[in-house]
């Protein structure tokens, strides 16, 4: 028997696809493997070479520019894409944490700024519920639907100094990710979203880099291994799965101790 993939025929929009060393380029390489079609989609430009690539390897892919944090140019957004595909069956919101090309703000909150503050919630938050708000009624309206969130363990489950901002956009994201659940269930819609901890991107600084080192499994994960999560989640194998956070991070928040293990264990 020929065997299918998991997301054969299926359209899959990726938000947040600019670096090939990153979560959503690793994801949109797992669900075209798994024979979804592809529609990428981010601030930059370039979400088109990112695109090239994946066309490289036989993947059909469509690759589209927009300010996820605009409305208006979300609306434009998946409207082109409707056109490509006539629907969207999953949405991966993975796009977050900072614009392609700039630093991410590390200020403590008694010095963090309106403007700052506003920011960091538009651009971990916000945006994945304007992706959201626009490709959730034609899920609805077909009855199938699979939306998965990139949440983060920093916010709903353990916090980092100077980031408390996207510590409340990241919990943000897991407490519209139940809620929404919730409203859609019924509707053959199912909504979960990922907990990623030290993450081996290409943005990864060093004081992330070791903390990976210090965690139970002795690294950080590979892009792909998120990838491969949230493509099950993507899938009609976590069909009875919703509202949930599935955490990858190596055991790191399991731990009470997270200093060098030779002191310890």
């Amino acid at each position: 028997m020929e065997r299918k993939g998991r997301v054969e025929g299926k359209v899959a929009l990726v938000t947040g696809v600019a670096k090939t060393d990153s979560i959503g380029f690793a994801t949109a390489s797992v669900l075209a493997r798994e024979g979804a079609m592809l529609a990428l989609v981010d601030i930059s430009e370039k979400v088109h070479e990112c695109a090239e690539l994946l066309r490289a390897e036989g993947a059909t892919v469509s690759s589209h520019t927009a300010d996820l944090i605009q409305m208006a140019q979300v609306e434009a957004a998946v409207a082109e894409i409707l056109t490509c595909y006539g629907r969207i069956d999953v949405l991966v919101n993975n796009a977050g944490m900072v614009i392609f090309g700039q630093e991410e703000d590390f200020t403590a909150f008694q010095d963090l700024s309106e403007a700052s503050w506003d920011f960091g919630i538009a651009i971990n938050l916000k945006t994945q519920f304007n992706v959201t708000r626009c490709v959730v009624p034609g899920m609805i309206e077909r009855g199938y639907g699979r939306i998965v969130n990139v949440s983060s363990v920093t916010g709903p489950v353990v916090a980092n100094p100077e980031e408390a901002a996207y510590c409340a956009a990241k919990a943000g994201v897991l407490g519209m990710t139940r809620g929404l659940a919730l409203d859609v269930a019924k509707h053959g819609v199912t909504v979960n979203a990922v907990g990623p901890g030290w993450i081996a991107t290409g943005s990864q600084a060093e004081g992330e880099d070791v903390g990976g080192l210090n965690t139970p499994l002795g690294r950080s994960a590979r892009p792909e291994e998120v990838a491969t999560v949230i493509g099950f989640l993507a899938s009609d194998d976590a069909s009875y799965m919703t509202g949930q956070l599935v955490v990858v991070d190596g055991g790191n928040t399991i731990q009470e101790y997270k200093g060098p293990s030779e002191l310890y264990y």
